[in-house]
C-alpha cells in the first residue's frame, strides 16, 4: 500500500464542503511530496472517481446522499482494499470507536488536524491496511490449505481387506513439499470371491496434475477390480483412462499389480514397466523373476502384457513399491541404491520392517526423499523372517 518516496500518492477526498476540501489540500500541499488529490462531493461522485490508482480515501461522515456510519460503510464496500480515514467535524469519541470498529483505519477531527498529523495519519493508515490485507491473505491461504489437505486425505485409499489371515501395511510419502498427494498411488481390494488385489503405481512427473491423474487411475483400478475385471482387460482400460486424462502425450504410468488367490498360496502378477517386488517365501528373500510384463501404460497401443504366475506357499511376504525406494542416492554420490541395495538393507535388518526400511533409505539419501514413495507390504500370517545372506 505504501508508495515509494519518489512516487506521488493518489488520495480521494470525499467532502461536500468546499472550504474544508480547500483546507485539506492546503495541509497536504505542505508535505515534502504533495499527493494528487481527487475531490468528490458525494457518494455518487465517489463511485465515478474511485479508481485503482487511489491509495487512500478521506471521507467526511456528513454527505448529501449519506451520513454518519452509513457513509463510511458504503465507502468501505466500494474500496475494500484501500486505506480509509474518517475526517469529520464531529468530535465524538464513541463515533470514532464505531468508525474504527466498522473498518476505518483512523478517525480524525477536522478542528484538531494540522499538516504533519494528517500526513502521518495517512501514512500509518496505509501501513495498517497493508498489514490487514497481508493478514487476511495469510488466513485465507491457511484456510485453503486446510481445505485442500482435507480433500486430499479423502482421496487417499482405505484398503478393503476382510481376511484376518493377511497382514497389511502401506506407506505413502509425497516428495512435493506440503503435499499429501503425489503421482504415486497404491490400493488394496479384496473381492467377493476372496481374492486380494493390490496395486502400486507411478505417474511420471511431479505436481498437482500428476497427483490428480494418480488418483483417477487408482479409483479406476478399484472400480474395475470390484466389477470383476483383471489382467489385460483391466490394463487396457487403465491405458485408455490415462490417455484421456493426461495433460500431454508424454505422460506415462508404471504399475505393479498382484492378484492373490482366495487360497492365499498363489498370485498372478503384472509388472508394467515397474520395479519388481520383493518376495519372502519360506524364509528366503528375493526379487520376482520374469519381469517386466511389458512397457508402461500410455506408450504403445494394442499390446498384451504377460502374466507372471507366483507360487507363494503358506508363509510369505510381498513388498510392492515405487522407485522412490530404490532411486535414493547413496551418501549423495552418483550411485543409486537400486534393487540389490534394497535387498541388502532387508538382509541387514533381518526382514522387511517397513518403517525402519524407509527411514534407512532416507538416511542414505542425506535425510531426504529423492522422489515420491508408495509402498505396500502384505504378508500371510505367521510368515518367518528371511535367512541371513
Amino acid at each position: 500500500m505504501t508508495a515509494p518516496s519518489n512516487d506521488t500518492l493518489t488520495i480521494l477526498l470525499i467532502e461536500d464542503d468546499a472550504g474544508d476540501a480547500f483546507l485539506v489540500e492546503e495541509l497536504l500541499g505542505e508535505s515534502e511530496n504533495p499527493p494528487k488529490i481527487i475531490w468528490a462531493r458525494s457518494l455518487a461522485e465517489t463511485r465515478e472517481r474511485l479508481t485503482p490508482d487511489v491509495q487512500c480515501v478521506l471521507v467526511d461522515l456528513s454527505l448529501p446522499d449519506a451520513s454518519d456510519l452509513e457513509a463510511l460503510e458504503q465507502v468501505l464496500s466500494m474500496a475494500p482494499d484501500t486505506a480509509v480515514l474518517v475526517l469529520t467535524g464531529l468530535n465524538d469519541t464513541h463515533v470514532g470507536v464505531e468508525a474504527v470498529a466498522a473498518g476505518a483505519q483512523d478517525f480524525l477531527v477536522k478542528q484538531d488536524v494540522e499538516a504533519r498529523l494528517l500526513a502521518r495519519a495517512i501514512s500509518y493508515a496505509m501501513e495498517r491496511k497493508r498489514a490487514d490485507l497481508a493478514q487476511r491473505s495469510l488466513v485465507e491461504a491457511q484456510l485453503t490449505a486446510k481445505e485442500n489437505a482435507r480433500l486430499e486425505r479423502r482421496l487417499l485409499p482405505v484398503p478393503l481387506l476382510k481376511t484376518a489371515d493377511l497382514e497389511h501395511q502401506a506407506r505413502y510419502l509425497p516428495g512435493r513439499r506440503r503435499a499429501l498427494l503425489a503421482g504415486d498411488f497404491w490400493d488394496t481390494v479384496q473381492g467377493p470371491d476372496g481374492a486380494v488385489h493390490v496395486v502400486v503405481g507411478d505417474v511420471c512427473g511431479h505436481g498437482p496434475d500428476e497427483a490428480a491423474l494418480g488418483v483417477a487411475l487408482r479409483i479406476a483400478w478399484r472400480t474395475l477390480v470390484l466389477a470383476g475385471h483383471t489382467g489385460n482387460e483391466l490394463l487396457r482400460t487403465l491405458d485408455s483412462v490415462l490417455r484421456l486424462e493426461r495433460k500431454s502425450p508424454e505422460i506415462f504410468t508404471t504399475l505393479c499389480i498382484a492378484t492373490i488367490d482366495a487360497s492365499l498360496d498363489r498370485a498372478r502378477m503384472h509388472v508394467v514397466g515397474h520395479p519388481p517386488p520383493l518376495l519372502i517365501r519360506d524364509g528366503a528373500i528375493g526379487v520376482l523373476q520374469g519381469t517386466p510384463s511389458g512397457p508402461p501404460l500410455g506408450i504403445f497401443q494394442g499390446i498384451d502384457w504377460s502374466e507372471i504366475e507366483v507360487p507363494l506357499g503358506h508363509e510369505w511376504s510381498m513388498l510392492l513399491y515405487t522407485d522412490g525406494l530404490i532411486e535414493a542416492t547413496v551418501g549423495g554420490g552418483p550411485d543409486l541404491l537400486g534393487t540389490e541395495g534394497l535387498l541388502r538393507l532387508v538382509h541387514e535388518q533381518g526382514g522387511i520392517h517397513l518403517d525402519r526400511l524407509i527411514e534407512r533409505v532416507i538416511e542414505l539419501n542425506r535425510d531426504a526423499l529423492s522422489d515420491d514413495l508408495a509402498t505396500v507390504l502384505i504378508s500371510r500370517s505367521g510368515a518367518r523372517e528371511p535367512e541371513e545372506a
